[in-house]
């Protein structure tokens, strides 16, 4: 009701046409997504502001008496479209085949990720390649931007983490006898946060176990030592960054993202992307575990007891132990 209040007070204190219901809720869903939480409300009401001048002049091109969501929308989009031209250059990349990403097949040791590029006041999600490479050695494992000083501090906590689920889970009893490599292909500037760390989990548990990764899907969520999946930041925009990607490429219908569940109620998502999922053309998936997320990346029901009726092992556990 108070938005509803300060738009009102926008229209009779600029000489506005009033809002239709139907676009003060198109209001009140952009201010949701502008704070990436559907329980709260935007309080940048300078934004606020220029949206609803610009809503009232496509109401007034287009004759309506009120404004309307179209209106809205169209005001929403043609601000996206001001601001957009690197994010136009960067999916014509992807389009081009100048950025290598794969959205259908399988590969061992390969997983699309899922960044966030900031410009100005503009954020756009950008899928990239991670790959990650295991062989015979003494429980080494080098991540390539790391030791580039091109990952940032929180990058490289993820890491560790990351590497102290492997150690806490597959070498309690000595020492794991592998030396491995993983790379953001394609990143020349530098990574941070640990978004990433479930990523570069999955593509290394898919290199040792030698499961391959389904690559319609793209990832993002942090890990802990305990393999729990956890929340990131920008799930909105880096979902709705592969999914420009997928339809760029072409939209198989089985392409979608994996989100940690805590994410849930930061998805603020578009209305094309909505309509896709709604309509099976796109999918979204919300896990807890890195169990979970790797059964959905293989395909495979990697989170069953193992065939050894004796045992607690999942069967993804059982699969790496003896490949170790």
């Amino acid at each position: 009701k108070k938005y509803a209040s300060f738009i009102v007070n926008r229209v009779h204190s600029e000489g506005l046409r009033h809002f239709k219901v139907d676009a003060v809720g198109r209001v009140i869903e952009h201010s949701s997504r502008l704070v990436e939480d559907q329980t709260k409300l935007s309080t940048r009401f300078s934004d606020i502001a220029a949206l609803i001048t610009e809503s009232n002049y496509w109401a007034q091109v287009r004759n309506h008496s009120l404004v309307t969501r179209t209106d809205v929308e169209q005001a929403i989009k043609e601000k996206e479209y001001r601001s957009n031209l690197i994010e136009e250059e960067v999916l014509e990349s992807y389009a081009n085949g100048t950025f290598k990403i794969s959205v259908d097949g399988y590969a061992v040791g390969q997983i699309n990720g899922l960044a966030i590029i900031n410009i100005g006041d503009h954020s756009f999600g950008k899928p990239t390649r991670l790959t990650a490479r295991i062989a015979l050695g003494k429980g080494d494992i080098t991540n390539i931007d790391q030791d580039s000083q091109l990952g940032g501090p929180i990058h490289g906590k993820g890491f560790h983490i990351l590497l102290g689920y492997l150690v806490g889970k597959y070498g309690f009893d000595s020492t794991l006898p592998i030396r491995g490599t993983i790379a953001f292909e394609q990143s020349y500037s530098e990574i941070d946060g640990d978004s990433a760390s479930s990523v570069e989990l999955y593509a290394l548990l898919s290199s040792l176990a030698h499961i391959p990764i389904n690559q319609a899907f793209a990832v993002t969520g942090s890990v802990n030592q305990h393999g729990e999946v956890q929340a990131v930041g920008g799930v909105t925009k880096k979902i709705e960054g592969f999914y420009s990607v997928c339809k760029a490429n072409g939209l198989t219908g089985n392409q979608g993202v994996i989100i940690p569940e805590s994410n849930v109620r930061n998805l603020a998502l578009n209305e094309e992307v909505e309509t896709a999922i709604a309509n099976g053309k796109f999918h979204l998936y919300a896990v807890k575990t890195i169990d979970e997320g790797m059964e959905l990346l293989s395909g495979v029901a990697l989170t069953a007891k193992s065939d050894d009726s004796s045992s607690d092992m999942s069967k993804l556990d059982q699969i790496i132990l003896q490949a170790l």
